[in-house]
Order: C-alpha cells, then sequence, then structure tokens
C-alpha cells in the first residue's frame, strides 16, 4: 500500500459499494415510498424511472460519490409542493429505514440524517414547519 492509499480516505459512497448500492437503495425506498398512503400523492404525475435515476445521482453525492446531478435544486423542486414537515420527516424514516435493511454501517446513516436536517428548510414549505 502506498502512502496516498493510506491517507486517502474512503468516501462513504465507496464504503457501501458505490454506483449498484445506491440504486439498491433508490429502488428500496421509492418502493416504501409509493406504498405509504401519505406520500404517494407527490408522485402521481411524475416520470418515476427519471426520479429515481435523480434521486440516486443526489444520494451519490451526499455520500461523497461523483457529483454528476444537474438537475433542479432542492428548493425549486419542492417548495411548489407545499410539502408539511410531517411528511419530510416520513420521507427521511424511509430513506433511514431502507439504508439500515441494506446493512449500511451507522455512521453513513447518522452522516445521511444530519444531511436530511440540513437540507429540511429547502424541502418543507414555509407556514409547515
Amino acid at each position: 500500500m502506498t502512502v496516498t492509499e493510506e491517507t486517502t480516505p474512503i468516501s462513504h459512497y465507496e464504503r457501501i459499494g458505490g454506483a449498484a448500492a445506491v440504486k439498491a437503495a433508490v429502488e428500496l425506498f421509492y418502493d416504501k415510498v409509493l406504498a405509504d398512503p401519505d406520500l404517494a400523492g407527490y408522485f402521481t404525475a411524475v416520470n418515476m424511472p427519471e426520479q429515481r435515476r435523480h434521486l440516486a445521482l443526489m444520494l451519490a453525492v451526499v455520500l461523497g460519490g461523483p457529483n454528476e446531478y444537474a438537475g433542479r435544486g432542492l428548493a425549486e423542486a419542492h417548495q411548489p409542493l407545499n410539502i408539511p414537515a410531517a411528511h419530510y420527516a416520513k420521507v427521511g424514516e424511509h430513506l433511514i429505514a431502507t439504508l439500515s435493511e441494506l446493512g449500511v454501517p451507522g455512521d453513513v446513516i447518522a452522516d445521511v440524517h444530519v444531511v436530511l436536517g440540513q437540507v429540511k428548510d429547502q424541502v418543507v414549505s414555509v407556514g409547515n414547519a
């Protein structure tokens, strides 16, 4: 092992298995969200293959993987939906449960949870917090 390999930390993205693991997580996550009667309505007019692709790209960035996301920002995509805090929390619960089910290490899940807290204001509508 070289000095570079020893000093370069491995990303969460690499630790969980890269693109294949992220794709599996996104598939299971949306299965849960679409089965949730409180959340499914947000996706009735959504192109789900494209939505799944967008989330996979975003999740890769959150986990320290490649940044290939070129879609709308979180606020632009979510503010028109008038999402209440309770629904945002449910989405977060589904994501955390998905990552847990797939055996993602606890420290990675904790970091994802932190990011969920950091972006909440971009997703939850003003007055619905």
